[in-house]
């Protein structure tokens, strides 16, 4: 088994890899985990299907790593950053952000259409609890601060989903700035902060 490409251009295990995750992330995105065939990602590339098998030994395993969500970089590094300034930056990386190497979504909604198979739904429910929502959860005092935590992760994906899958036409056409001084008023009430 081979990893064909075009005459006069020899193509290297990383950058087939990588090749494969780039396709996978569009496909994934646009399509959905049960509509999207591993044939569909390596006919992208140009590469045998089986090399999909070889790098990440299944469609789940690939899924798993090219919808990999991450804290956008910064976002939880000082660990005394208030959850308000967190979510600003979320609102406006996540919600407001170009995500071209997703069809132009954040990866949460692609997973979000792909969240019938059982594996993606796990995968969803790790990263954005252990991950986002943990980093909140740190941040915030009482029984109730992962409660809260979700509250606020239930308002930035919800924002998400009405801006980006559902259109809502004022959500749409608002800039961050309008939107950024609602959101940050509603996760003051929610994390108990008080107004300056």
């Amino acid at each position: 088994m081979t990893e064909t490409a075009a005459p006069g251009r020899r193509r290297d295990r990383a950058a087939t890899r990588s090749a494969l995750l780039d396709a996978a992330r569009i496909r994934f995105a646009t399509t959905g985990f049960d509509r999207t065939g591993v044939r569909d990602i390596a006919g992208d590339v140009g590469v045998d299907p089986a090399l999909v098998f070889r790098y990440f030994s299944s469609k789940e395993r690939l899924f798993a790593e090219a919808m990999h969500l991450e804290i956008p970089k910064g976002v939880a590094a000082d660990r005394h950053r208030p959850v308000v300034s967190i979510v600003d930056a979320l609102l406006r990386d996540v919600v407001f952000g170009d995500w071209p190497e997703f069809g132009g979504e954040h990866p949460l909604l692609a997973i979000l259409r792909s969240s019938g198979h059982a594996a993606v739904r796990e995968q969803f429910r790790a990263e954005l609890c252990d991950g986002y929502l943990r980093e909140m959860t740190e941040r915030l005092d009482g029984d109730d601060a992962a409660l809260r935590a979700e509250v606020i992760g239930a308002l930035l994906l919800g924002l998400g989903v009405m801006r980006s899958v559902a259109g809502a036409p004022a959500l749409s056409e608002a800039s961050f700035e309008q939107t950024r001084a609602l959101v940050a008023s509603m996760v003051r009430a929610v994390s108990g902060v008080r107004p300056r």
